[in-house]
């Protein structure tokens, strides 16, 4: 399953020619709910038919008398959406599927008439062919099934490394598992399939990757650490290392390494403090973020808490990073939900770390938003990125609706990767925002004359009242206004295309400019527009779904060149 220049996460389909039944296929029905099915194949895949709108059904693979895998999956009951891969590779040619569906007959019929069991084929290949009209053209996107946070995240031997929520068995959240994807231009990407599965401890929740240059944890020089939750009956925080640069890990025997005693208790964030000469762990830990040190990775000493009474508490909040930029400390908190305009969104807080303590600068009702979209989440940097650079990377959708896009073989895309740094304004610090140098190398320099369905535009000469307008033959539309006069910026996305699947999805975002806007980067793709200040001043991220591409640009008070993507 390899992702070419193009398709770069390709959605799901079925080689026809190589399907067979498996061997002694026919299933026992033990109860109302209660199934099993006997797999006998050579055959990699059994596929599992989908039927989004079902019940989760949980499923059992047993080999020899033992449980060697268990999930959830949707199993089609009145149709199948799509299907997605079992991987027999490494459970065994004889297994035994343990079915226990949820529902009940009088609403979904008799458990032996479901459409699951038909659908249940096997296959040596499995063609990832993209059949999906909204499938980001250069943006990261799962193969198939569900993605949410990135996780993970360095840089190695010129490889970008990135890790992500990731469900294999459907494009809905659930049996969250590492997934992992390369790329050595951040716009291009590799699937590398599955790294860190669920296990006795819990599944897999968020977290990061460091590079042990030094051999601290006793690991081996190089060796690639990994933290992240392990959600179970409770959440607790998990280390892993690999040798091979990531491909594969190995999870550390004295897990879990750091346990709490809050319900919302995730996302251990680890980096090296050079002034502190030690390791720093901060975590979200229900309304706060936990901190601690180690000298080795392994054992971790708390050191304090950072967030009683500063920013916004409208919701949990998750996935924190902590780094230095310019002589500050940044602390990005996201935040679910709360977000300016509904449902999820980072916010982030400047001052000084000392490797025990974060203080922050601003007054504590001061609330700062890393981006003023609504598809933008779960904002962590890499780890060990050349030059010193902080390059972020969000998840670009929103709770509210994520579950609920129109897409099937899989479910959300990355934001482009995006460079930090600050700026000051009014007396106050603020964190900037710029598109990767990467991102600008994967489009064509010379201009274009016509849209097209990936673009950047490239705005500049913007007066007090700029607009932008993309639209196509059917009349949807983004309109896109700078009102200098006021310092905002906004995107309306009301009429964008399509936005009935949710109720929370059209909407008009603002964002301060914090000054005058010159020039601007707005970079469109099949399902998403995202627009920055060119001085990294304003970022905006926001999905659409038009029912044709935009094929039209028109701009009033501004200046726009279009070029294509390469």
């Amino acid at each position: 399953m390899n992702i070419n220049k193009r398709n770069l996460a390709v959605g799901l389909g079925i080689c026809l020619g190589s399907l067979t039944m498996p061997a002694l296929a026919q299933q026992s029905i033990l109860s109302d709910t209660h199934a099993m099915k006997t797999v006998k194949t050579a055959d990699r895949y059994l596929l599992l038919p989908v039927q989004e709108s079902a019940e989760n059904a949980h499923i059992r693979v047993i080999r020899d008398n033992q449980v060697v895998k268990e999930f959830n999956c949707k199993l089609a009951v009145s149709k199948t959406d799509y299907t997605v891969p079992l991987d027999l590779s490494e459970l065994g040619s004889d297994i035994l599927l343990d079915i226990q569906f949820l529902g009940d007959k009088r609403t979904t019929g008799l458990i032996g008439d479901y459409a699951c069991w038909a659908g249940m084929l096997t296959t040596n290949t499995f063609d990832t062919t993209n059949r999906e009209q909204y499938r980001s053209l250069y943006h990261h996107t799962p193969v198939y099934g569900w993605m949410n946070d990135p996780n993970g995240m360095f840089y190695k031997d010129g490889v970008w490394h990135l890790y992500f929520q990731y469900n294999p068995y459907g494009s809905q959240w659930e049996n969250m598992t590492w997934g992992h994807s390369t790329s050595t231009d951040l716009t291009h990407w590799k699937y590398e399939g599955e790294a860190i599965t669920p296990d006795a401890l819990g599944t897999i929740f968020s977290g990061s990757c460091v590079v042990d240059k030094d051999n601290t944890a006793g690991f081996g020089k190089d060796a690639v650490v990994a933290f992240y939750t392990s959600a179970g009956t409770a959440q607790t925080q998990s280390m892993a290392y690999s040798t091979d640069n990531g491909k594969t890990f190995t999870k550390y025997a004295g897990n879990p390494v750091i346990t709490g005693s809050v319900p919302d208790f995730r996302d251990p964030n680890v980096f090296w403090n050079e002034d502190a000469k030690m390791w720093n762990l901060i975590l979200a830990a229900g309304q706060q973020m936990n901190i601690y040190s180690s000298k080795n990775l392994r054992d971790w000493k708390y050191e304090s808490s950072f967030g009683e009474g500063y920013g916004n508490h409208g919701g949990v909040w998750e996935c924190p990073d902590l780094l230095k930029t310019g002589g500050k400390w940044v602390l990005i908190c996201n935040i679910n939900p709360g977000g300016p305009f509904g449902g999820n969104a980072a916010q982030y807080f400047v001052g000084q770390f000392d490797g025990h303590k974060f203080t922050c600068e601003s007054a504590p009702e001061t609330t700062k938003w890393a981006d003023y979209g609504k598809d933008h989440y779960a904002t962590v940097t890499f780890d060990n990125a050349p030059d010193g650079r902080l390059v972020a990377l969000p998840w670009m959708s929103n709770w509210q609706y994520a579950n609920q896009v129109p897409t099937q073989q899989f479910r959300s895309a990355n934001g482009l990767p995006r460079d930090l740094g600050l700026f000051s304004y009014k007396g106050e610090e603020y964190l900037s925002v710029k598109p990767s140098p990467e991102v600008f190398a994967a489009f064509d320099s010379k201009p274009a004359k016509s849209l097209g369905k990936a673009a950047y535009l490239e705005v500049s000469g913007m007066k007090a009242n700029a607009t932008i307008v993309l639209s196509n033959p059917k009349g949807e539309k983004v309109v896109m206004e700078y009102d200098g006069k006021n310092g905002k910026f906004s995107m309306n996305r009301n009429g964008s295309g399509k936005t009935d699947f949710s109720n929370d999805f059209a909407a008009t975002t603002v964002a301060p400019t914090y000054g005058a806007v010159k020039a601007m980067q707005i970079f469109i793709d099949s399902n998403s527009i995202e627009a920055f200040d060119a001085d990294g001043k304003m970022a905006m991220t926001n999905l659409v779904f038009p029912t044709e591409p935009y094929n039209k640009v028109t701009a009033t008070g501004c200046k726009v060149k279009i070029h294509h993507l390469k």
